[in-house]
């Protein structure tokens, strides 16, 4: 993997189009990344995060990281010179410190003391904003790499981690045991994960409900809306129409 140190001074507002690809850099600054449209996949070496565009991902200093957009996206992006977390995360968005997001990336009259006071009010804020386990981690053995692949391709494929096993050449208990050390889930763990994952870059694209639950491999869409409700807080109905 090559990273490219890229430099950055200030906030910054990029529009990227669908499945538009921002490759692998880092920043000598920590870096607040926020969605105001559109869906952020973010990838780290630990694994990739949806980002939508009720929350942001903040990425400390010198994390090699690389963006993908899932529909037209408005990538928002502040620097700061003092860390509020020590590894990358997933955090709830608020009204306040979206308004503070918007104001500081796209007003360039601010006056510097200004600007200073947003950014206080921005740090306040995102002390004190909830993190969400979003991460869905990326395994190394190759065994379970082409296993996540294929499950990527289709995440509603059914079958069974024996089933599954057979075709990358690895018993159940052989891959049990790589999914707990690898990304410190359980194997149904991480395919629920995937599941979340998948659905929100359809919700973003406008699918039905129904359909997406089916098209993730939930076995009711009475299932798929209590496990959506449960990690992001919101209705999938909710959040695709907001």
């Amino acid at each position: 993997m090559s990273v490219e140190r890229q430099i950055l001074t200030g906030p910054t507002v990029r529009p990227l189009e669908h499945r538009e690809r921002i490759d692998w850099h880092d920043h000598a600054v920590h870096q607040l990344i926020h969605p105001l449209s559109g869906v952020l996949r973010v990838s780290t070496a630990r694994g990739s995060w949806v980002v939508p565009p009720n929350r942001a991902v903040w990425l400390p200093a010198g994390v090699p990281h690389a963006h993908q957009a899932n529909g037209p996206t408005e990538m928002r992006s502040l620097i700061f010179e003092v860390a509020v977390r020590n590894e990358p995360t997933v955090l709830v968005v608020g009204p306040l410190l979206r308004e503070v997001i918007r104001t500081l990336s796209e007003d360039p009259d601010l006056t510097a003391e200004h600007r200073h006071h947003l950014e206080q009010v921005a740090l306040h804020q995102l002390r004190r904003a909830e993190a969400l386990p979003l991460l869905l981690p990326a395994p190394a053995d190759p065994r379970l790499v082409q296993l996540c692949d294929l499950l990527a391709t289709d995440p509603a494929d059914e079958r069974s981690l024996r089933e599954l096993g057979r075709q990358v050449g690895a018993s159940e208990r052989t891959l049990s045991r790589l999914f707990r050390a690898e990304t410190g889930f359980t194997f149904p763990q991480w395919r629920a994960q995937l599941r979340l994952h998948h659905a929100l870059h359809l919700l973003a694209a406008g699918r039905p409900v129904t359909r997406v639950a089916v098209d993730c491999g939930f076995r009711s869409p009475s299932a798929f809306i209590e496990a959506f409700r449960t990690v992001f807080g919101s209705t999938p109905g909710r959040y695709r129409d907001g």
